[in-house]
């Protein structure tokens, strides 16, 4: 089993992804309000010229979703693939950051049912 952990930097597609995933039989995801370093740096600058320059050329959304899923090994590469069809390729700018990490002894876990 895996933790997989995405941020969503364009939170406008959140609704479009979580309908994917689970057209793919992909869910019991949990959604995590966030935000960025450099967001909060920025914002700890704002009122300096340099903040505020910053703000003009970074995405001003002060909010990303960070989505955390146990699955199936198998099952990371599947929803990577939908988050890159959804957001695009992750070496684009704003496309978020994806990883995953092993996990052990699992309890609660549940399969896709509809």
């Amino acid at each position: 089993m895996k933790l997989v952990i995405y941020v969503l930097i364009k939170v406008d597609l959140l609704q479009t992804l979580l309908a994917r995933l689970a057209e793919n039989k992909i869910s019991g995801a949990t959604i995590i309000d966030s935000s960025g370093m450099g967001r909060e740096l920025a914002d700890a600058d704002e009122f300096s010229i340099f903040g505020s320059l910053r703000t003009l050329f970074y995405n001003n959304n002060r909010l990303t979703k960070t989505l955390l899923f146990v699955a199936k090994d198998e099952q990371v590469k599947v929803i990577t693939e939908i988050i890159e069809s959804v957001v695009g390729k992750l070496e684009g700018h704003d496309s978020g950051i994806i990883f995953s990490v092993n996990v052990e002894d699992v309890k609660g876990y549940k399969e896709y049912v509809k």
